[in-house]
């Protein structure tokens, strides 16, 4: 149902201006965060067909890799609810294995508020366990976080 309300704002009469507002009926969703390195990966399920869309592009086109394909619909196929819903993500920071991650996790905590019975499921899967594993900072005097330069006995 769509309801067109036309109304003129003081101020705006004298140039003119007329201000359209759109109100359309509430769309249910349900709502995810998931991390994993860098990377925040914040999930929207609707329910709808199937289609996955990650920052305004098909996950395909995003994700090349089948490995980072499979990652990120992992919880909906253990959960079986591949075609159920529509995932809209904004995915932001880390790299490409981190992002693909971060999404899982993001899918697999909105498919919980979606049905709290898959909840067991996925967690029987690792899914719903944040990764909180992250890059070790650099130390004074190494080369990396651990590795020292090479020993010179001369």
């Amino acid at each position: 149902m769509r309801v067109i309300l036309t109304w003129l704002r003081p101020g705006l009469a004298q140039r003119g201006l007329v201000v359209k507002v759109v109100q359309t009926e509430k769309q249910t969703y349900f709502y995810g965060t998931g991390r994993r390195k860098t990377a925040v990966a914040r999930v929207r399920l609707v329910p709808g067909i199937g289609e996955i869309i990650i920052n305004g592009i098909p996950y395909e086109q995003l994700f090349p890799r089948p490995e980072h394909r499979r990652v990120i619909v992992q919880p909906l196929l253990v959960t079986e609810s591949l075609g159920k819903y529509n995932t809209v993500i904004k995915v932001e920071g880390g790299g490409v294995s981190g992002q693909s991650s971060a999404i899982s996790h993001g899918i697999a905590r909105a498919l919980v508020k979606a049905d709290e019975s898959l909840k067991p499921l996925l967690r029987q899967n690792g899914l719903l366990t944040r990764d909180s594993r992250v890059k070790e900072r650099k130390k004074p005097g190494l080369k990396r976080a651990r590795k020292a330069p090479q020993y010179t006995k001369r």
